[in-house]
């Protein structure tokens, strides 16, 4: 199975257009465009009934303690877990194609609505429900894509894996737990195959240079 796309260059930075902040000399960050990038695959295994769509960061600071703070870095060797951007299941199997923008375009404040995405697909709640908790003009369920945010002072350039899955199930089992972790844990057992693309991103001057 392979994963292609029109947007992204596997082991190469994804560009500011797909990203929900860039750099900004004046305020360390500024929001961007936030547009979902364009995917497809082919070579889906026989008795693929569905298709998932996951998104993730890898590289997220496991403690926020210097998490944009001024005057010091996050460091790189502390522990790392996932964050989760976009998941996006039921994608028939009779489909092979996500357009550029067809998902997200543009941030918006305290969520897009959900479980239901386009086209009677289903999308579940991406990590910046749990980032914006307590924000009083961000806070909300953030359903569907939201993209690259790393802190501007990490000191490591962050990942950003874009993975389709072929499954054996045409309505993925998830119930009242939408997160991208459930997401994935619900696809346990029904995996035929998935490809990936892996992307780059960094906020931090320093690294960007």
């Amino acid at each position: 199975m392979e994963l292609l796309s029109n947007s992204l260059t596997d082991q190469a930075p994804i560009a500011e257009k797909f990203a929900f902040a860039v750099i900004d000399p004046d305020n360390h960050v500024a929001l961007s465009s936030n547009i979902n990038p364009h995917l497809a695959w082919k070579g889906e295994p026989a008795g693929t009934r569905s298709f998932a769509v996951v998104c993730h960061d890898p590289d997220v600071p496991s403690v926020g303690d210097d998490v944009n703070q001024e005057d010091r870095e996050v460091p790189a060797d502390l522990p790392r877990v996932n964050f989760y951007h976009w998941t996006l299941f039921d994608i028939p199997a009779d489909q092979s194609e996500l357009m550029e923008g067809s998902h997200c375009q543009g941030i918006t404040p305290r969520g897009k609505n959900g479980p239901s995405a386009p086209q009677g697909l289903r999308h579940g709640l991406n990590d910046y429900t749990s980032w914006f908790a307590g924000d009083e003009d961000m806070e909300g369920s953030y359903f569907g894509y939201d993209g690259p945010c790393p802190p501007w002072n990490d000191s490591i350039v962050h990942r950003y894996v874009f993975t389709v899955y072929a499954l054996d199930v045409s309505t993925l089992p998830v119930k009242d737990d939408f997160s991208g972790a459930a997401i994935v844990a619900a696809m346990e057992g029904h995996v035929l195959a998935k490809a990936s693309i892996t992307v780059s991103y960094t906020l931090n001057p320093r690294l960007a240079d």
